[in-house]
């Protein structure tokens, strides 16, 4: 499994529009392509020196051919509405991880 990894500082003056749009609209629009089984999303705790909160929106996937399916079918069509919104109140940058193993207490 992979994991797609989008981290986004938003700026506070456009905070709320932006997590109502994330949660209401731009993941259930990623997660309707088809191409991902779940996603996450998590807020940083650390603050940043530039200000604003950040994010980590996680997607998982089964296999990286279908990641690239996803930018080449999707991602373009996708970000741009973030970035028509948002423009510079939002700095995102993206990772693929890769997941080698889980482990979860044992509850006898």
């Amino acid at each position: 499994m992979l994991l797609y990894n989008v981290t986004i500082n938003i700026d506070d003056s456009v905070h709320d529009q932006w997590l109502n749009w994330m949660q209401d609209k731009h993941i259930p629009e990623v997660l309707a392509t088809g191409k991902f089984s779940s996603a996450r999303m998590v807020k940083v705790l650390v603050v940043e020196d530039m200000g604003g909160s950040t994010y980590a929106i996680q997607y998982a996937t089964d296999s990286k051919a279908t990641l690239e399916k996803y930018y080449q079918e999707d991602a373009p069509r996708l970000r741009e509405e973030g970035a028509r919104l948002f423009g510079d109140k939002m700095l995102a940058f993206r990772t693929e991880l890769e997941v080698l193993s889980e482990f979860w207490p044992n509850n006898n």
